[in-house]
């Protein structure tokens, strides 16, 4: 391979790992709201380049799995009152319960327990398989005698 055939090569590779980035980050003008649901796509583009010719492969658009749903925990309760958090069947689910004290959190229905600390949030990472209404509780506050539920878990039929 000559020096111009490496260095045309070495610019192509440059050009993709730019243009990646540039639609990989995020637009902070169009950013959904913290928790949000929206959904959003993902693109997929291939570009070979070969002694300077360049070959275009077809866009593939997949939908992407909804964001980490985020849950703030203060004195017992959750900010802003009981949300309710909506997720389609199939969907890879992922909340985090942040707490201002330690925590035992329990999601009903998929009988999943996580604690939560200040220096650490509770994680759950489930597939949305089971189709319904849930409760995420709090056992904590459940022993203090105050209101356990933290959120509701929705999962809808998927489209």
């Amino acid at each position: 391979m000559s020096r111009d055939q490496r260095l045309a090569l070495l610019a192509g590779v440059v050009a993709v790992a730019v243009a990646a980035f540039v639609i990989a980050k995020p637009d902070d003008g169009e950013k959904a709201p913290r928790g949000s649901t929206q959904p959003t796509t993902e693109t997929t583009r291939t570009t070979t380049e070969t002694a300077g010719t360049t070959t275009k492969t077809a866009q593939a658009t997949k939908p992407q799995q909804p964001g980490v749903q985020r849950v703030v925990v203060k004195g017992g309760k959750p900010v802003g009152g009981v949300r309710t958090l909506e997720f389609k069947a199939g969907d890879d689910a992922r909340i985090d319960v942040s707490a201002d004290a330690p925590d035992l959190l329990h999601l009903h229905g998929y009988d999943i327990e996580r604690k939560a600390t200040p220096a650490r949030p509770a994680s759950f990472r489930f597939k949305a398989d089971a189709e319904g209404e849930f409760e995420l509780e709090s056992h904590t506050a459940e022993d203090a005698g105050r209101e356990p539920l933290i959120a509701r878990v929705v999962v809808k039929p998927s489209d």
